[in-house]
This record gives structure tokens, sequence and C-alpha cells, in this order.
């Protein structure tokens, strides 16, 4: 599935583990070819390709990728700073980190092609 136009939810899949999606978000609770659904308790997160979105939100309008963050994703992982290799060996570039935080986590952030900031943290 690709979202955001332009950014395979495989490649975040592969690099973050679905096994590790599904064991922090609770489960894939939906896929298709526009778009991929996450549980997380009795909330659903639904990552859709921004040509699917306006159909769900209309007559809401879609904001395009540089009408600045709404939203931080924020997934755990393992070991931040070899996320961050992986990502950045596939071409992702870091908006910040890695780097520890004055409450005790480490993070690193990067922006998807649509826009939507990821953070990684342990």
């Amino acid at each position: 599935m690709m979202y955001g136009e332009g950014v395979d939810l495989t490649v975040i899949q592969g690099l973050l583990g679905h096994s590790q999606l599904s064991t922090t978000a609770g489960g894939l609770a939906f896929e298709d070819d526009q778009s991929a659904a996450f549980t997380f308790g009795s909330t659903i997160v639904n990552l859709l390709k921004s040509s699917a979105a306006g159909e769900l939100i209309g007559p809401a309008r879609v904001a395009g990728p540089n009408t600045g963050a709404r939203v931080q994703l924020t997934i755990n992982v393992d070991d931040v700073d070899a996320t961050c290799e992986e990502l950045t060996s596939r071409g992702v570039e870091l908006l910040n980190g890695p780097m520890d935080r004055p409450w005790g986590v480490r993070t690193a952030a990067f922006a998807d092609p649509g826009g939507q900031i990821w953070e990684i943290a342990k």
C-alpha cells in the first residue's frame, strides 16, 4: 500500500518489522492498495493514499504535504540508532536525532513524502 502519494507502507513495515507493528499497535486491522489500518486498543489509525482521503473526510479538504505538520506518529523500536541507520541507508532523511531527550527517551524523526512526521523512540 502506498500512502502520502509515494511512500510504500511496506517500507515502514520492513524497517520496523511487521511483527513489531503488530505487537506495538495491536495488529493490522485492514489493508488494501489504498490504505492500511492499525489498531491501538479501541482506536484505529488509518494510513491512506492522499488521493483516497478526500472520500473519507469530505467535505473537508485534504492538505498538501507542505502545509506543516499536524500529527506526529511515534513508533517504539528496540534500537533507535540501528533503525536510523536502516532508514538513512534507504534514502530517508532524518529531521532530527537520534538524540537523548531530557525525559529519558532516545528519539529520531523523519517526514514521509506525504508530509507525515514519524518519530522512532526507545
